[in-house]
């Protein structure tokens, strides 16, 4: 045992995460679109722009998008702590992969160190296999949610012009700053009747943020109303697949776009961290 736990140690320092870009994607509220977001940004990424893209759905007790890419739910995160491989677990959506659940997380913090470094030595290997990680979020702030937004070293935040959302998005920033003095923030105005009004509900955060925590924010895209996205969630679909040209996808294809310019940044340890941040060593 001792040497298995020398042997996984080994691995996890050889295999720190050079390749592969973490972004965490999260809201203040939910019904703000956020999983619509994950779910076609990553379809983008990988089918367009033809990048290796992971989508983890770590939405804890809401885990969903099984239903959008048509994925067998049991295959999911809570059988890899039972000691299952990582490579029986995800799953081949479209263009992209994806790892299903979280179902289980809760019960990490009852596993001694041994399975734990067992997990994290699985996750850091596939981790580096991709361009791009992308972590769909359960909505709100509690410990699970910002442990992931203090790993990652970028965070979209997914907001509409509703005030309530709106005042929810600063929630979540503020107490992300206050407690953690974390400030990688990048936000989407979803929902919006066009530019102009994502701008005005940007500005409106970004005042707030600057007077109050006196931190910046930038915005990363504007996204518009439109009833496909409703017609495709009903027929659980993807808007960017069943209608490419819509102007939804097409401004999430200009957030790609935008996303594609940066250099990607070596993100070494995020599981280390992630699990150090919810009490695991």
């Amino acid at each position: 045992m001792i040497d298995q736990a020398s042997g996984l140690r080994a691995l996890v320092s050889k295999n720190g995460i050079h390749n592969s870009k973490f972004i965490t994607i999260a809201s203040g509220k939910g019904g703000v679109g956020k999983t619509n977001f994950a779910l076609n940004f990553s379809y983008i990424l990988a089918q367009e722009f033809k990048k290796k893209v992971l989508l983890i759905d770590a939405d804890i007790g809401m885990a969903n998008i099984h239903l959008f890419l048509d994925l067998d739910p049991v295959k999911n995160m809570k059988h890899l702590f039972m000691g299952e491989r990582i490579e029986n677990i995800i799953q081949k959506a479209y263009a992209f992969d994806a790892l299903l659940g979280f179902s289980g997380l809760d019960e990490l913090y009852e596993m001694d160190d041994m399975p734990m470094q067992t997990v994290i030595a699985q996750l850091d290997a596939v981790s580096k296999n991709y361009d791009y990680i992308i972590i769909d979020t359960g909505a709100g702030i509690d410990e699970k949610v910002a442990a992931f937004l203090r790993a990652s070293s970028k965070s979209y935040i997914i907001t509409t012009p509703e005030p309530t959302a709106l005042m929810d998005a600063y929630a979540l920033i503020k107490s992300m700053y206050n407690m953690y003095g974390y400030e990688s923030f990048k936000i989407v105005v979803n929902m919006c009747r066009d530019r102009e009004e994502g701008t005005l509900t940007f500005s409106k955060l970004q005042i707030s943020v600057n007077k109050f925590l006196d931190i910046d924010v930038d915005l990363l895209g504007v996204l518009p109303y439109t009833d496909n996205l409703k017609t495709a969630v009903k027929k659980k679909e993807l808007i960017a697949k069943s209608y490419p040209k819509d102007a939804y996808t097409k401004s999430i294809r200009q957030i790609c776009k935008e996303e594609l310019k940066i250099e990607p940044k070596s993100q070494e340890r995020f599981w280390q961290k992630l699990f150090h941040f919810m009490g695991k060593s």
